[in-house]
């Protein structure tokens, strides 16, 4: 090989290698500022999500606000509709079930002896409001008689031989059905002195039982009040 292609191949390398060599030395020059906009789109992006979770995280603080809110309003409604219920009993104005006693009070059989007033000796409007009273007075929660029912607008009064309760005819006998704690009721009737003592010295006929389950019928009658008006309160 002669010098001249010996030299000229020497240069071409020692060419070669510093352009390699500068290559190298500029890459970090090139990948530095790539680098740095990466890292500057990968926070921007961080931001993002963060603030995409921050909102997130309220809108879930809204909805388990409003859902203990339906709760509430649940709650609320279901309260209301228990004391409609307890309210509707204690008017009369449901149907009701439950134990409680039986008395059947009929007039007497016994012949009446010479001298004596045959009125003594059957049912009279009194002696129904007297049992009536009783068992209220003995912790009944629901009454009726002879099938109805009886309220605070329940009248029962004599017409002529027959007793009116609500408006209705009634003769006997009379079926008197009372809703509560039963041996309590029973107790109320039966004291010494009492009603039942009362009503048997006529000679009337009385039939108390004590029952596990009766059926009371909802009032029946008319409601309409023409003088009592409900009292607005005002806000305090």
């Amino acid at each position: 090989m002669r010098r001249g292609t010996h030299v000229a191949l020497t240069i071409i390398f020692a060419l070669f290698g510093f352009m390699l060599a500068m290559q190298f030395r500029s890459r970090p020059e090139v990948t530095g500022p790539l680098q740095y906009q990466r890292s500057e789109e990968l926070a921007i992006l961080l931001k993002r999500t963060e603030e995409e979770r921050d909102k997130l995280r309220e809108e879930v603080s809204v909805l388990r606000d409003q859902l203990a809110d339906t709760k509430s309003v649940e709650d609320q409604v279901r309260g209301l509709q228990e004391e409609l219920a307890k309210t509707m009993i204690l008017a009369g104005m449901t149907e009701v079930r439950g134990p409680g006693i039986s008395l059947i009070l009929s007039d007497s059989t016994a012949p009446s002896q010479v001298g004596q007033d045959p009125n003594l000796f059957v049912v009279h409007d009194k002696d129904l409001l007297e049992v009536v009273n009783e068992v209220f007075a003995a912790g009944a929660e629901a009454v009726s008689v002879n099938g109805q029912r009886i309220v605070a607008t329940t009248e029962i009064t004599c017409a002529g031989n027959v007793i009116m309760i609500n408006g209705v005819r009634q003769a006997p006998p009379f079926k008197i059905l009372a809703i509560g704690d039963p041996a309590t009721l029973e107790g109320g009737l039966k004291m010494r002195g009492g009603l039942i003592d009362n009503l048997t010295f006529w000679k009337l006929e009385v039939k108390l039982n004590t029952e596990e389950d009766i059926t009371i019928p909802a009032y029946a009658g008319p409601l309409s009040f023409k003088y009592a008006k409900p009292v607005k309160k005002e806000a305090k």
